[in-house]
């Protein structure tokens, strides 16, 4: 189907509400490089022909950068590459494509398929927006994204702060300028970018690997949603709703847990034996459970970079050692990293990674 031009007197009604949310959102509107991931499916495309029809309408004024991987997972994949440059060249638009071999990435860092496409990703938007001098990444998630996103986490045993789902805006990397952005989040579902698409005239992918229901969010989407829906049609409507009060509720307890971990590294010897804050055992021992987990993994977080792997088990292990008078206990982490707990204080030793040891 070829592309229908966008009219510019009257805007169709996705790309107004898509304006609707910039505006809440408090999103630049004016001579500012916004880097757009686009795959080729649905959504991110109607999140692309929506902002070219925002700018072609004058409500915005953005330098584009269309940005695409090639994650060569499938033989169509280098096709559907060009086919996001030739749309983005039609629309007037730089675009940026990228390639890599996640499977070979995926088998050297010990991560799923899914893991490994999602680091890359992110590792190559981050890489483009670097080079174009961008502070925001929009990407296209939906509504129906967050509620997969919800219950996969809730399927694997997360507490109410994973259960809170993606946020609409959030640093690319704690401390960086570079924003990622979901302007879809709050209020598309799939059905609407893909209605958007076809009022354009415009083909979208429909990626097979979203039909393999090896992937556990494929098995959501196609079997457990379908399921839930039968007893309340508005389940996608509904977890999305959960999902932004466990947020609220979230953001509360984040600022009181950093509180916490401020008051428990401050004194004497800090980074005395290691490079990391020490932290008071009688400081933690006394704060309420809820908020002395999230302090101890806001605290593994940042010496370690990441909490991939860490799961509750080894988080009660570390909290484990608060209770009781006995020093020299450890408890360790996978990848390496141990706590210890020394003179009324726990000590984080995070194991030496060697440059180039890990892909992303």
């Amino acid at each position: 189907m070829k592309l229908t031009p966008a009219n510019p007197k009257r805007l169709d009604s996705f790309p107004a509400r898509l304006l609707s949310e910039w505006k809440h959102l408090k999103l630049p509107t004016r001579e500012e490089t916004i880097v757009v991931a686009v795959s080729g499916g649905a959504d991110s495309t109607a999140l692309l022909l929506a902002l070219d029809e925002l700018n072609k309408a004058g409500k915005l004024a953005l330098n584009l950068i269309v940005a695409h991987l090639d994650h060569r997972l499938r033989n169509e994949s280098r096709e559907d590459a060009r086919e996001v440059a030739r749309l983005a060249e039609s629309l007037g638009y730089v675009s940026v494509i990228g390639r890599v071999e996640v499977r070979k990435i995926a088998a050297e860092a010990g991560d799923n398929l899914e893991q490994a496409a999602r680091r890359a990703r992110y590792s190559f938007l981050e890489r483009t927006a670097k080079r174009k001098k961008s502070k925001t990444i929009l990407v296209a998630h939906t509504m129906d994204d967050q509620a997969e996103t919800v219950l996969l986490r809730l399927l694997r045993g997360s507490a109410s702060e994973g259960l809170s789902g993606m946020e609409p805006v959030r640093p690319l990397q704690p401390g960086s300028p570079v924003k990622l952005v979901r302007p879809l989040l709050s209020w598309s579902k799939r059905v609407d970018t893909e209605s958007y698409c076809r009022r354009r005239h415009l083909d979208f992918k429909v990626d097979e690997m979203n039909q393999d229901e090896s992937f556990a969010r494929v098995k959501i989407r196609r079997q457990l949603l379908p399921l839930m829906q039968s007893f309340n049609n508005k389940i996608v409507e509904t977890l999305f709703r959960t999902s932004s009060l466990l947020r609220e509720d979230n953001a509360t307890l984040r600022n009181d847990a950093q509180e916490l971990l401020r008051r428990a590294s401050e004194g004497k010897g800090q980074k005395d034996q290691t490079e990391h804050p020490l932290l008071n055992v009688e400081v933690l021992a006394q704060a309420p459970a809820a908020l002395r987990r999230r302090a101890l993994r806001e605290w593994l977080s940042q010496g370690r970079g990441d909490l991939r792997r860490v799961e509750r088990v080894h988080l009660l292990a570390v909290e484990r050692l608060i209770e009781g008078n006995r020093g020299g206990r450890v408890a360790e982490l996978p990848d390496g990293t141990k706590v210890r707990r020394k003179q009324g204080q726990l000590e984080l030793h995070v194991k030496k990674v060697e440059k180039g040891s890990r892909s992303l």
